[in-house]
């Protein structure tokens, strides 16, 4: 393995940590702000606008930080999948380099029920990684009953149980990898960017290589770390199946961002037998 020779990467839709303006939300992910539900949808569909989840949720503690939307066709992106990240004014994740994270994701086309994850930040990167251990981490809210005050009681249940979230964390950074466990991780995580691939574009051994010096050792979470970025933000050289030179794209769409970031936290937490 190699150290990569840049050491940045391009800044990401939700890299800055401020907190932002109910005006900054409504500029990144407008479909949050939606006023009414697509003409598509049912009339059993209960139309909360996600706006009204922010308020509350902000009112409750926890500062929007990031927020973005999915490029919708066929006119409903005034409706579109959106998600929206929030940090706890207190901080309850106690590690060095990484933040606790409530990620927020709606719909208002019918197609989506509220979905709140447990995330993670780690300002080295700039990457927001979503995690799921057992049953903790991933709620559904429906469009149905006191959605507001059923979002804001998941978002608290959630950030109770990041001291779980922390311990498998350290959990990963005490755990040393093999090179050639580290490849089974890089195989894993081509297999699942690319499922319909036989032959992925790019070889394992270049997830393995490192952007930065803080992603340098053996460890399962310094190893899943340099994989995710890769996977996430793309930009490797590699060759299609035809031979041609090409590089590999970073991932904008929200539902297969939530796919990958979520297979590769699995990946990580069974080398550490969670």
């Amino acid at each position: 393995m190699t150290f990569a020779s840049s050491l940045s990467s391009p800044s990401h839709a939700w890299a800055a940590r401020s907190s932002l303006s109910l005006q900054d939300v409504a500029r990144l992910a407008p479909a949050a702000f939606a006023d009414q539900a697509a003409d598509t949808t049912g009339p059993r569909y209960v139309f909360i606008s996600t706006r009204d989840i922010l308020s509350a949720l902000m009112d409750a503690g926890f500062a929007p930080t990031g927020a973005v939307q999915t490029r919708s066709r066929g006119g409903q992106g005034a409706h579109a999948r959106h998600m929206l990240r929030f940090q706890p004014v207190v901080d309850l994740l106690s590690l060095d380099d990484v933040l606790g994270e409530i990620v927020l994701i709606n719909s208002h086309d019918g197609r989506s029920a509220y979905q709140l994850r447990a995330g993670l930040y780690r300002p080295v990167c700039t990457n927001g990684l979503l995690t799921a251990i057992g049953d903790f981490g991933l709620v559904h809210v429906g469009h149905r009953g006191n959605v507001v005050a059923n979002v804001v009681e998941a978002a608290q249940r959630i950030t109770r149980d990041f001291s779980r979230v922390g311990e498998a964390v350290e959990a990963m950074r005490t755990t040393t990898l093999t090179e050639g466990q580290q490849l089974d991780i890089a195989r894993e995580a081509l297999a699942l960017r690319y499922p319909d691939l036989g032959e992925p574009p790019v070889q394992p051994a270049q997830l393995l290589e490192r952007r930065r010096i803080a992603d340098v050792g053996a460890d399962v979470w310094r190893t899943f770390n340099a994989v995710q970025e890769h996977v996430l933000r793309g930009g490797l050289p590699g060759r299609t199946a035809q031979g041609r030179a090409m590089h590999t794209r970073g991932i904008r769409a929200i539902r297969e961002n939530v796919r990958l970031n979520t297979g590769l936290w699995q990946a990580a937490l069974r080398r550490i037998g969670r």
